[in-house]
Protein backbone atom coordinates (compact mmCIF):
# COMPACT_ATOMS: atom_id res chain seq x y z
CA UNK A 1 0.00 0.00 0.00
CA UNK A 2 1.33 3.51 -0.86
CA UNK A 3 2.68 5.75 2.47
CA UNK A 4 3.25 9.37 2.86
CA UNK A 5 6.72 10.34 2.96
CA UNK A 6 7.35 13.02 5.26
CA UNK A 7 10.50 14.20 2.88
CA UNK A 8 8.07 14.48 0.20
CA UNK A 9 5.53 16.24 2.47
CA UNK A 10 8.71 18.74 3.02
CA UNK A 11 8.91 18.99 -0.10
CA UNK A 12 5.13 19.92 -0.99
CA UNK A 13 5.56 22.86 1.89
CA UNK A 14 8.16 24.19 0.48
CA UNK A 15 6.49 24.85 -3.07
CA UNK A 16 3.42 25.88 -1.42
CA UNK A 17 4.80 28.73 1.02
CA UNK A 18 7.44 29.86 -1.72
CA UNK A 19 4.55 29.77 -4.10
CA UNK A 20 7.02 28.56 -7.01
CA UNK A 21 8.49 25.37 -7.58
CA UNK A 22 11.47 27.50 -8.10
CA UNK A 23 10.96 29.02 -4.42
CA UNK A 24 10.39 25.60 -3.08
CA UNK A 25 13.53 24.12 -4.43
CA UNK A 26 15.94 27.29 -2.98
CA UNK A 27 14.02 26.39 0.66
CA UNK A 28 14.99 22.63 0.70
CA UNK A 29 18.34 23.27 -0.98
CA UNK A 30 17.34 20.89 -4.01
CA UNK A 31 17.58 21.76 -7.48
CA UNK A 32 13.97 22.81 -9.52
CA UNK A 33 14.51 19.47 -11.49
CA UNK A 34 14.75 17.15 -7.99
CA UNK A 35 12.33 18.81 -6.28
CA UNK A 36 9.52 18.23 -9.60
CA UNK A 37 10.28 14.91 -9.36
CA UNK A 38 9.53 14.77 -5.39
CA UNK A 39 6.48 16.57 -6.46
CA UNK A 40 5.05 14.19 -8.75
CA UNK A 41 6.13 11.07 -6.74
CA UNK A 42 3.89 12.46 -3.84
CA UNK A 43 1.11 13.52 -6.37
CA UNK A 44 1.53 9.61 -7.45
CA UNK A 45 1.11 8.68 -3.82
CA UNK A 46 -1.98 11.04 -3.77
CA UNK A 47 -3.28 9.98 -7.07
CA UNK A 48 -4.70 13.51 -7.52
CA UNK A 49 -2.80 16.90 -9.22
CA UNK A 50 -2.05 18.78 -5.61
CA UNK A 51 -0.61 21.67 -7.45
CA UNK A 52 -2.05 24.16 -9.85
CA UNK A 53 -0.77 26.88 -12.51
CA UNK A 54 -1.45 30.73 -11.30
CA UNK A 55 0.14 33.39 -13.06
CA UNK A 56 3.83 33.23 -12.65
CA UNK A 57 3.43 30.56 -9.76
CA UNK A 58 1.70 28.00 -8.56
CA UNK A 59 -1.50 27.26 -5.91
CA UNK A 60 -3.25 24.03 -3.97
CA UNK A 61 -5.99 22.46 -5.78
CA UNK A 62 -8.66 21.48 -3.57
CA UNK A 63 -6.46 18.04 -2.91
CA UNK A 64 -3.52 20.10 -1.90
CA UNK A 65 -6.08 22.08 0.31
CA UNK A 66 -7.09 18.77 2.14
CA UNK A 67 -3.20 17.69 2.22
CA UNK A 68 -1.78 21.12 3.52
CA UNK A 69 -2.95 20.84 7.16
CA UNK A 70 -1.63 17.11 7.30
CA UNK A 71 1.91 17.99 6.26
CA UNK A 72 2.23 20.62 8.11
CA UNK A 73 0.82 18.43 11.30
CA UNK A 74 3.16 15.24 10.34
CA UNK A 75 6.25 17.50 9.71
CA UNK A 76 5.56 19.89 12.94
CA UNK A 77 5.37 16.57 15.34
CA UNK A 78 8.20 14.86 13.84
CA UNK A 79 9.92 18.24 14.21
CA UNK A 80 9.14 18.72 17.95
CA UNK A 81 9.53 15.10 18.91
CA UNK A 82 13.04 15.68 17.55
CA UNK A 83 13.73 18.51 19.03
CA UNK A 84 12.18 16.74 22.75
CA UNK A 85 15.31 14.25 22.38
CA UNK A 86 17.72 17.09 21.69
CA UNK A 87 16.90 18.92 24.79
CA UNK A 88 20.37 18.90 26.13
CA UNK A 89 21.97 20.28 23.67
CA UNK A 90 18.97 23.37 23.85
CA UNK A 91 20.46 25.97 25.52
CA UNK A 92 20.65 30.04 25.01
CA UNK A 93 18.73 33.38 24.21
CA UNK A 94 16.58 34.15 21.81
CA UNK A 95 14.39 37.38 21.01
CA UNK A 96 10.92 36.69 20.02
CA UNK A 97 8.39 39.17 18.28
CA UNK A 98 5.10 38.02 18.73
CA UNK A 99 1.60 39.80 16.96
CA UNK A 100 -0.02 41.09 19.93
CA UNK A 101 -3.97 39.00 19.09
CA UNK A 102 -1.77 36.34 18.60
CA UNK A 103 -0.34 35.99 21.71
CA UNK A 104 -3.23 35.81 23.45
CA UNK A 105 -4.49 32.52 21.92
CA UNK A 106 -2.57 29.32 21.47
CA UNK A 107 1.05 30.61 21.49
CA UNK A 108 1.17 32.40 24.60
CA UNK A 109 0.77 28.19 26.10
CA UNK A 110 2.91 27.33 23.39
CA UNK A 111 6.01 29.21 24.51
CA UNK A 112 5.20 28.72 28.32
CA UNK A 113 5.21 24.87 27.64
CA UNK A 114 8.90 25.47 25.73
CA UNK A 115 10.23 27.00 28.16
CA UNK A 116 8.85 24.59 31.11
CA UNK A 117 10.66 21.82 28.42
CA UNK A 118 14.05 23.81 28.00
CA UNK A 119 15.00 25.17 31.47
CA UNK A 120 18.45 26.20 29.97
CA UNK A 121 16.56 28.36 27.22
CA UNK A 122 16.21 31.85 27.92
CA UNK A 123 12.91 33.76 25.46
CA UNK A 124 12.85 37.44 25.53
CA UNK A 125 9.37 37.70 23.92
CA UNK A 126 8.43 40.92 22.41
CA UNK A 127 4.59 41.60 22.09
CA UNK A 128 3.31 44.60 19.72
CA UNK A 129 0.70 45.03 16.32
CA UNK A 130 3.62 43.38 14.28
CA UNK A 131 4.59 45.95 11.51
CA UNK A 132 8.35 46.46 12.58
CA UNK A 133 8.98 42.88 13.29
CA UNK A 134 10.15 42.55 9.69
CA UNK A 135 12.64 45.74 10.29
CA UNK A 136 13.61 44.36 14.05
CA UNK A 137 14.86 41.15 11.98
CA UNK A 138 17.20 42.63 9.68
CA UNK A 139 18.21 45.30 12.46
CA UNK A 140 18.89 41.68 14.42
CA UNK A 141 16.82 43.40 17.38
CA UNK A 142 14.59 40.16 17.21
CA UNK A 143 16.01 36.28 16.28
CA UNK A 144 12.23 35.67 14.95
CA UNK A 145 8.57 36.79 15.24
CA UNK A 146 5.22 35.39 14.20
CA UNK A 147 3.35 38.52 12.63
CA UNK A 148 0.56 38.90 9.85
CA UNK A 149 1.81 40.06 6.10
CA UNK A 150 -0.23 41.18 3.09
CA UNK A 151 1.76 39.31 0.76
CA UNK A 152 4.21 36.50 1.54
CA UNK A 153 8.28 37.51 1.13
CA UNK A 154 11.36 34.98 0.32
CA UNK A 155 12.11 34.82 3.98
CA UNK A 156 8.68 34.42 5.65
CA UNK A 157 7.26 30.63 5.81
CA UNK A 158 3.39 30.77 5.77
CA UNK A 159 1.13 29.19 8.91
CA UNK A 160 -1.83 30.28 7.65
CA UNK A 161 -4.08 32.15 5.85
CA UNK A 162 -7.11 34.00 6.47
CA UNK A 163 -9.65 36.60 4.42
CA UNK A 164 -9.91 40.07 5.40
CA UNK A 165 -13.82 40.93 4.50
CA UNK A 166 -15.82 43.87 5.27
CA UNK A 167 -19.21 43.44 7.88
CA UNK A 168 -21.40 45.29 9.41
CA UNK A 169 -24.02 43.90 12.13
CA UNK A 170 -26.85 41.95 10.89
CA UNK A 171 -29.27 43.46 13.56
CA UNK A 172 -28.51 47.07 12.89
CA UNK A 173 -28.51 49.85 10.08
CA UNK A 174 -24.53 51.17 10.43
CA UNK A 175 -23.92 50.17 6.79
CA UNK A 176 -27.19 52.15 4.66
CA UNK A 177 -25.61 55.35 7.21
CA UNK A 178 -24.71 58.61 5.08
CA UNK A 179 -21.43 59.10 6.37
CA UNK A 180 -20.56 55.33 6.73
CA UNK A 181 -19.38 55.32 10.55
CA UNK A 182 -16.55 52.88 10.28
CA UNK A 183 -14.20 50.92 13.07
CA UNK A 184 -10.51 50.82 12.33
CA UNK A 185 -7.45 49.79 14.39
CA UNK A 186 -6.38 53.20 16.59
CA UNK A 187 -2.51 52.92 15.26
CA UNK A 188 -0.66 52.53 12.63
CA UNK A 189 -0.68 48.78 10.60
CA UNK A 190 -1.34 47.95 7.32
CA UNK A 191 -4.56 46.99 8.34
CA UNK A 192 -5.78 50.21 8.88
CA UNK A 193 -4.35 51.65 6.07
CA UNK A 194 -6.01 48.67 3.66
CA UNK A 195 -9.11 49.79 5.43
CA UNK A 196 -8.95 53.55 4.40
CA UNK A 197 -7.54 53.03 1.28
CA UNK A 198 -10.78 50.88 0.61
CA UNK A 199 -13.09 53.41 1.64
CA UNK A 200 -11.47 56.62 -0.46
CA UNK A 201 -11.53 53.87 -3.29
CA UNK A 202 -15.40 54.05 -2.84
CA UNK A 203 -15.80 57.80 -2.85
CA UNK A 204 -18.07 57.14 -0.16
CA UNK A 205 -18.30 59.71 2.54
CA UNK A 206 -17.39 57.90 5.88
CA UNK A 207 -16.30 59.02 9.51
CA UNK A 208 -14.13 56.89 12.38
CA UNK A 209 -16.25 56.62 14.89
CA UNK A 210 -14.38 54.13 16.86
CA UNK A 211 -10.49 53.25 17.11
CA UNK A 212 -9.44 50.39 18.96
CA UNK A 213 -5.93 48.90 19.73
CA UNK A 214 -6.98 45.34 18.97
CA UNK A 215 -9.63 43.46 16.58
CA UNK A 216 -11.35 42.16 19.54
CA UNK A 217 -12.83 45.72 20.27
CA UNK A 218 -13.55 46.24 16.53
CA UNK A 219 -15.71 43.62 16.20
CA UNK A 220 -17.43 44.46 19.57
CA UNK A 221 -18.09 47.79 18.28
CA UNK A 222 -19.23 46.49 14.73
CA UNK A 223 -21.76 43.64 16.18
CA UNK A 224 -23.22 46.47 18.40
CA UNK A 225 -24.59 48.29 15.56
CA UNK A 226 -21.82 51.52 15.86
CA UNK A 227 -19.79 50.79 12.71
CA UNK A 228 -18.86 48.89 9.78
CA UNK A 229 -15.27 47.62 9.91
CA UNK A 230 -12.53 45.17 7.73
CA UNK A 231 -12.05 42.18 10.05
CA UNK A 232 -10.65 38.28 9.75
CA UNK A 233 -13.55 36.14 8.10
CA UNK A 234 -13.19 34.08 11.43
CA UNK A 235 -14.93 36.91 12.92
CA UNK A 236 -18.18 36.54 11.17
CA UNK A 237 -20.51 34.41 12.96
CA UNK A 238 -24.05 35.03 12.77
CA UNK A 239 -24.16 38.61 14.20
CA UNK A 240 -22.43 39.99 11.12
CA UNK A 241 -22.98 40.11 7.41
CA UNK A 242 -20.25 40.58 4.84
CA UNK A 243 -20.04 43.53 3.17
CA UNK A 244 -18.48 42.78 -0.52
CA UNK A 245 -19.77 46.55 -2.09
CA UNK A 246 -17.29 48.58 -0.11
CA UNK A 247 -14.18 46.25 -1.66
CA UNK A 248 -14.14 42.43 -2.15
CA UNK A 249 -12.04 40.21 0.25
CA UNK A 250 -8.19 40.48 0.39
CA UNK A 251 -5.37 37.77 2.48
CA UNK A 252 -3.89 38.21 5.76
CA UNK A 253 -1.18 35.61 5.93
CA UNK A 254 0.26 34.79 9.40
CA UNK A 255 3.76 33.77 8.99
CA UNK A 256 7.20 32.94 10.61
CA UNK A 257 10.31 34.91 10.24
CA UNK A 258 13.99 34.29 10.99
CA UNK A 259 16.77 36.68 11.21
CA UNK A 260 19.54 36.01 8.81
CA UNK A 261 22.34 34.16 10.92
CA UNK A 262 19.92 33.53 13.48
CA UNK A 263 19.56 29.56 13.25
CA UNK A 264 20.67 27.31 15.81
CA UNK A 265 19.06 24.10 17.75
CA UNK A 266 17.43 26.50 19.68
CA UNK A 267 15.65 28.51 17.23
CA UNK A 268 14.99 25.29 15.28
CA UNK A 269 13.36 23.59 18.42
CA UNK A 270 10.96 27.18 18.93
CA UNK A 271 9.98 27.14 15.49
CA UNK A 272 9.28 23.56 15.38
CA UNK A 273 6.72 24.07 18.52
CA UNK A 274 5.16 27.02 16.40
CA UNK A 275 4.47 24.98 13.26
CA UNK A 276 2.81 22.20 15.83
CA UNK A 277 0.62 24.90 17.19
CA UNK A 278 0.20 26.91 14.33
CA UNK A 279 0.59 24.97 11.16
CA UNK A 280 -2.71 22.78 11.45
CA UNK A 281 -5.18 25.63 9.86
CA UNK A 282 -7.04 28.84 10.68
CA UNK A 283 -6.75 29.99 14.58
CA UNK A 284 -9.99 30.58 15.70
CA UNK A 285 -8.58 32.39 18.74
CA UNK A 286 -5.49 34.50 16.86
CA UNK A 287 -7.66 38.34 16.38
CA UNK A 288 -10.94 37.28 18.79
CA UNK A 289 -10.40 35.53 21.51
Amino acid sequence: MPQLDSDLLRTFLAIVEAGSVTGGAARIHRSQSATSLQLKQLEAVIGQPLLARHGRGVVPTPAGERLLPVARQVTGALDAALAGFRTDEIAGRARVGIAEDVARGVLADVIAAFCRAHPRMELEVHCALGDDFEGALARRQLDLAVYEVPEIGPTQERLRTERLVWMASRDHDAARRDPLPVAVFDRACWWRDVALADLSATGRAYRTVFTSESGIGVRAAVAAGMAVALLAESAQGEDLIALPEIAPARPSHLVLDVAIDARSAATDALCAAIRGALGQGPIGSSHWS
